[in-house]
């Protein structure tokens, strides 16, 4: 008998663990959700200009957003789609940041995605989704030329007529594709 209630005590403490374990998963996943509508909130209410995003569908993990680009820039009136994806620990990590509309960039591949240093290794707590935002509007008139993703975008950005050409030509058929 004395194994059998080894057993016994043994599985209810696993059970308890357990159930406390998803306990905490529901907790932390409410402190995400409530993160998450917070900075919706905040979003709304004080946009900045050219920037904004909102919750895809009812999934406040998944939103789309759209950056338009700054004055003065050779981005300057296109506007960029971009989705968001948010982790079960965000804000601890950063969310996964991609292009949708083709954006010809030194930081930014054919694929969409994005070399900033906010969003990998410089991530913080402190960030939110209009930090992130006004961040990618900020890189597209100002690239880390010195670590591209698309090289051949970092060599022409010293020609601005060229590069502009490039710019529109992959904007154009983002576009036309959409």
């Amino acid at each position: 008998m004395e194994p059998t209630s080894t057993n016994s005590a043994s599985t209810n403490n696993d059970s308890l663990r357990k159930s406390q374990s998803n306990s905490r998963v529901i907790k932390d996943s409410n402190s995400v959700l409530n993160r998450l509508k917070s900075e919706l909130k905040q979003l709304m209410f004080s946009q900045p200009p050219g920037v904004s995003a909102f919750p895809d569908t009812d999934n406040l993990f998944n939103w789309v957003g759209s950056i338009v680009g700054p004055e003065g820039t050779i981005y300057e009136g296109l506007t960029y789609k971009i989705t968001m994806k948010f982790p079960s620990d965000y804000p601890f990590s950063a969310p996964c940041v991609l292009f949708q509309t083709h954006c010809y960039h030194p930081n930014v591949d054919e694929y969409g995605n994005i070399c900033l240093d906010i969003l990998k290794d410089k991530w913080s707590a402190i960030y939110n989704v209009t930090s992130i935002l006004v961040s990618l509007q900020s890189l597209l008139g100002e690239p880390n030329i010195d670590s591209p993703l698309n090289t051949e975008a970092a060599e022409l950005w010293a020609k601005p007529e060229v590069y502009k050409k490039q710019v529109m030509k992959w904007f154009r058929e983002s576009n036309n594709k959409m």
